[in-house]
């Protein structure tokens, strides 16, 4: 129990020298033990480490998940060490949409059709970005939280610690100022400054060590930046899997929807699409995608076999499903044989193969020789 007494009544001196020894630096009545300029400088790239590194963090949480409720909703089940109950994202709940609406309006009308194709297509682009979500978080955002949480916390407990020994210090330097100053006056206060030159000989070597122990940690904070540069480059390739993907899926959506411009042009007076122009990306699938037919190869390809009354042998290029009964569906790479009639739209032909026949968009053929 005296122990105890004893350890509280030095515990609350300390804090009460540390106080006084503050109040008087910042009311410029106490001098300041400075840091050497190196340490300055690690401890001012660890505190703008930390403060970037927070903002990034945060950031990438609202690009990953833009609806802050369920950031909350998130985090309160981190927290909890719950699993978060599944969601649909937002391009999960318009596929919904789309596909439903489709499926409404009837799938084997045009626009229907179109709907559950879109749909089908913002699916797989929702499951594309559920994927994203899933990678940054373990390989960007979680290492970001182990440094804020871990490390840094660390360096600033490190810090504070640097900073009360400085105090202890500076504190002891004044005690011994003052008793040299009485020394001089009366001979009785010699061994009062014998104990304070003690005291700031104690006092200096534990400042010096746990400066040490500060900068030989705030020296990791190079070794910081290598890590989350690291990161930072399996983020970008996550992000550039993702947004592949996603060009990936909207060209086929593309192809599959090729014809419906040109019909909504004769009906809604409508100006035509231009196809995406294709560029070069990482390759995601073992089949490359198949290149979308400009207007000047339709043209040159074509423009004799509109003129004259014969037929000729083209090749499918992909799938094409007849949106009402006067047109004919189409299965990738099958040959059939074309012709033209008077008073057909510029962009379509008559499609024959054993004893089907029916209307087929130019964009979807080649012709052979």
């Amino acid at each position: 129990m005296d122990f105890n007494v004893k350890k509280l009544a030095a515990d609350a001196g300390t804090f009460l020298s540390r106080a006084v020894q503050f109040t008087e630096e910042k009311l410029g009545q106490a001098e300041k033990t400075e840091l050497d300029a190196h340490l300055e400088n690690l401890l001012a790239k660890a505190e703008s480490t930390k403060v970037w590194t927070e903002k990034i963090m945060k950031q990438t949480e609202v690009l990953l998940q833009p609806n802050p409720n369920a950031r909350i909703e998130e985090f309160v089940y981190e927290k909890l060490e719950r699993k978060a109950p599944s969601r649909l994202n937002n391009q999960e709940q318009l596929a919904q949409y789309l596909i439903d609406a489709g499926n409404d309006f009837g799938p084997g009308t045009a626009y229907g059709n179109a709907l559950i194709k879109c749909g089908e297509t913002q699916r797989r682009i929702g499951g594309a970005h559920r994927e994203l979500v899933q990678t940054g978080a373990i390989n960007f955002l979680t290492p970001l939280r182990n440094f804020i949480e871990g490390d840094y916390k660390t360096i600033s407990k490190e810090r504070k610690l640097l900073q009360n020994k400085r105090l202890d210090l500076d504190a002891a330097k004044t005690r011994l100022k003052k008793g040299r100053v009485a020394e001089a006056r009366a001979s009785m206060w010699t061994e009062e400054v014998k104990r304070s030159e003690q005291e700031l000989r104690i006092t200096q070597s534990e400042f010096d060590r746990q400066a040490e122990i500060t900068r030989l940690l705030l020296e990791g904070i190079s070794s910081t930046h290598a890590h989350h540069l690291r990161c930072m480059n399996d983020f970008v390739e996550a992000q550039m899997t993702y947004f592949a993907e996603c060009y990936q899926y909207m060209l086929d959506l593309q192809k599959q929807l090729g014809s419906f411009p040109s019909t909504f042009v004769s009906n809604n007076n409508q100006s035509s699409l231009t196809p995406m122009q294709s560029v070069p990306l990482p390759s995601i699938s073992a089949s490359a995608p198949l290149p979308a037919a400009s207007n000047s190869v339709v043209t040159s390809g074509f423009s004799e076999l509109k003129a004259t009354s014969g037929s000729r042998k083209a090749r499918v290029l992909y799938d094409y499903d007849a949106a009402n009964s006067s047109e004919l569906s189409l299965l990738a790479d099958e040959v059939i044989t074309v012709y033209s009639m008077p008073g057909m739209d510029s962009d379509w032909l008559v499609g024959e193969r054993v004893n089907q026949k029916g209307k087929v968009p130019i964009t979807y053929l080649e012709l052979l020789n």
